[in-house]
């Protein structure tokens, strides 16, 4: 391995712009090819872009490349969920006991042009749009490519190549397809799909509701979510049934179907979609999908990335965060092995990248669904609203103490999802089961000595239940 090996990255996304960029001032040299246009030139976004979710593990890895600043110059601070109920009711819930803990709003159109343009400035990095990668010779690593201007076929030799394609990679295809190896992979859709709609900016150009907000209308069986933008809009995304239930994908085809299901689920979100009609008609309808396989690499010569290898739902606000963090594991490693005396190869990097990296990916993955289902119903029911405020004074008066669940994962950059998920659901077991056996109470206005008594239970019951679930192999 040496720094004049050719390297392709297949896939101009956000985590192969981001891969580019850090590989490009490492001083690799870099051609990356895109299918789609520049999307700094035209756009094409068609409705199925989710609003993206920025926080901490996402901040460190633009940190790590010097854009950080940049990145936040385009993003909306949202400091907790707002609520909505059916009779329009609101209530908010903070994302964090702590000061300054929030996540962030930020278009991914945006936040990718502004990697692209980054990537650029180096004379080490070509980027190549509108060329289709139609499979990978894994093998020899040629890369065979189709243009979608000129038509033409051609084929690419390089050292290595990285697949950063997203969850519908040519690389992760052509694993299984040459079966040169033994390659585990597994697709998971949930029956829930998403639509994109707006909620346009008031005549001022201002939100028409809180922007320091994420609203979610959750419903039980499906749910409405909103994330602000800079112009004034939010972006709406209904998650909904394919097939099940009184109103779902299949069978709201009518424009009456569509006023009814509005009128009687989300009224005061209707009111503000003037266009809801059209845009639901006409806008696609995606897919709610999680992506797992073993191994992501091939010898010396491929490697998968980002979504690529671990394409997750979004509903924990961690897909990019997450592979924007494999950037930053992957770049630790070679920092490791730059840093020895070893000799070295591609492989060899790969394989401890792996082993550094797939069980916390495998974990978010779990933890996203997990959260598909709090968001939809949970945060909505009771015990769960009282358990969130326990947990908000918790971090409050004991801010290097306690942390819940959802602050390790979206706050703590140090902590591995693994771990939080492991830690997390335990804490948060413990928690209910004091709530619910009256063991504990919620009351705002407890005094601190109050709090760590709580605090130490919470403590004790959380250990109590890791020892148990190392037991049960869990």
């Amino acid at each position: 391995m040496n720094k004049n090996d050719k390297i392709v990255i297949i896939g101009a996304g956000l985590c192969g712009s981001l891969l580019a960029l850090r590989l490009a001032q490492r001083g690799f040299k870099v051609e990356m090819y895109e299918s789609r246009p520049d999307l700094r030139k035209v756009d094409i976004s068609a409705g199925r872009s989710i609003n993206l979710a920025l926080s901490d593990r996402g901040f460190k890895a633009l940190r790590l490349c010097g854009v950080e600043e940049q990145a936040k110059e385009i993003c909306i601070p949202m400091f907790g969920r707002l609520i909505h109920d059916r009779k329009g009711n609101e209530f908010s819930s903070n994302y964090s006991g702590r000061e300054n803990e929030y996540i962030n709003s930020i278009s991914r159109g945006d936040l990718n042009a502004l990697l692209l343009t980054e990537a650029e400035k180096h004379k080490n990095v070509n980027i190549h749009f509108n060329k289709k990668c139609k499979k990978v010779d894994i093998e020899n690593s040629i890369v065979h490519f189709k243009d979608y201007k000129t038509k033409e076929e051609f084929s690419i030799k390089s050292a290595v190549v990285f697949g950063t394609d997203g969850a519908g990679s040519s690389l992760r295809k052509s694993y299984y397809l040459e079966k040169k190896f033994l390659f585990s992979y597994s697709q998971n859709y949930l029956n829930h799909g998403y639509k994109e709609l707006e909620i346009p900016a008031n005549k001022e150009g201002k939100h028409k509701i809180s922007n320091q907000h994420l609203h979610i209308w959750p419903r039980g069986d499906f749910m409405l979510i909103a994330l602000p933008n800079l112009d004034g809009s939010f972006t709406v995304t209904l998650f909904l049934s394919y097939n099940e239930g009184e109103f779902n994908f299949e069978n709201l085809t009518s424009e009456e179907k569509i006023t009814q299901f509005f009128e009687q689920e989300f009224p005061d979100a209707l009111a503000l979609i003037p266009n809801i009609k059209e845009e639901f008609i006409n806008n696609p309808t995606g897919a709610l999908g999680t992506v797992k396989c073993s191994p992501w690499f091939y010898q010396n010569n491929t490697l998968l990335m980002g979504d690529s290898a671990h394409a997750i739902v979004p509903f924990y606000g961690q897909g990019m965060n997450a592979s924007f963090e494999d950037v930053t594991v992957f770049d630790e490693i070679l920092c490791h092995f730059e840093g020895s005396r070893e000799i070295f190869d591609w492989q060899t990097v790969f394989k401890a990248y792996q082993k550094a990296r797939k069980q916390d990916t495998d974990a978010i993955a779990d933890l996203a669904i997990d959260n598909f289902h709090e968001m939809r119903d949970h945060v909505a029911n009771p015990i769960f609203k009282e358990k969130r405020k326990l947990e908000m004074s918790l971090e409050k008066t004991f801010p290097t103490e306690y942390f819940s669940k959802y602050s390790m994962v979206t706050f703590n950059s140090t902590i591995g999802y693994h771990e939080a998920l492991k830690k997390g659901r335990a804490q948060d077991k413990a928690l209910l089961n004091l709530i619910a056996d009256d063991k504990v109470h919620t009351d705002l206005n407890m005094a601190k000595e109050e709090l760590k008594i709580i605090l130490d239970k919470v403590k004790i019951e959380t250990e109590e239940i890791l020892r148990e679930d190392e037991i049960a192999g869990l």
